[in-house]
């Protein structure tokens, strides 16, 4: 079982689960944890291998269902129906991979610094981490990803913040996460074909150059994707600019909650 933490507002609120980035912790949600406790239910998961869950629970074959299943035997344990889920990141993926494989556990999506698909320059990137990782100590790697990926001063807190928690992972974990990246381009182009279904809020900081082509892109395909952009932010968008990512968020829980409940008053 994944470690977990859980903050409840209330047995009529929503239920939010918050899915860090590889590399991170459910303790980088912190500028978040305030404001959505007011009204909502809040789930916060350490991924496998990361914060405080178990290490060394990899086996052959294990891919990105695998790892949302625990997810979901987190969300069993608390009992938790259904949730909106947030990604950052790479968890960004586990969030869209639940949602495809258990859809009627998600009422919607809401993905910060999403990938969606990798461009010549991150293949690239993961490339040179794949080719090394078993020799390069893997915090070298990860400042270097880090610094590519937020590379501005304003970026700093952010990266800052990912770099110290994974220092708490080990080179196994990290060469097993940089594992699942191989096959990430061919399974997010199916990926997001079949999770239009799920109502998705795509959140980018402006200066999320590696990733935010593709997501305007994807978004400008399908009715039910949506786009906001921060200014003056990076890959890391709730912790660049917390109080426009959590007022977005919030406020778009709220339309999705209004929605159900005119369907619902519709139906009876």
């Amino acid at each position: 079982m994944l470690h977990y933490r859980t903050y409840e507002a209330g047995p009529d609120a929503p239920w939010v689960t918050f899915i860090h980035g590889a590399g991170g912790s459910s303790s980088l949600w912190y500028k978040q944890i305030r404001e959505f406790k007011k009204e909502h239910n809040v789930l916060l998961v350490d991924l496998r291998g990361h914060g405080q869950s178990e290490q060394g629970l990899w086996e052959k074959g294990d891919t990105f269902a695998t790892v949302s299943e625990e997810v979901i035997e987190v969300m069993d344990e608390v009992g938790i129906e259904e949730t909106y889920i947030i990604g950052m990141s790479l968890g960004t993926i586990v969030a869209q991979t639940l949602a495809d494989n258990f859809p009627h556990r998600v009422k919607a999506l809401i993905l910060g610094g999403a990938i969606i698909r990798l461009d010549i320059r991150t293949k690239i990137l993961l490339w040179l981490g794949r080719a090394s990782k078993r020799f390069i100590p893997y915090m070298t790697l990860y400042r270097f990803f880090a610094y590519i990926i937020m590379p501005l001063k304003e970026h700093e807190e952010s990266r800052l913040a990912f770099v110290n928690e994974a220092k708490k992972m080990c080179q196994k974990e990290f060469v097993k996460w940089m594992s699942l990246t191989r096959l990430i381009n061919p399974y997010l182009s199916t990926l997001q074909a079949s999770t239009t279904s799920i109502p998705t809020l795509f959140v980018m900081g402006e200066e999320d150059y590696l990733f935010i082509p593709p997501v305007k892109e994807v978004v400008s395909r399908y009715d039910s994707f949506e786009f906001e952009e921060i200014k003056e932010s990076g890959h890391v968008c709730n912790i660049d600019q917390p109080e426009q990512f959590n007022s977005i968020s919030i406020n778009y829980i709220e339309r999705m909650e209004n929605a159900i409940r005119q369907k619902e008053a519709a139906l009876s």
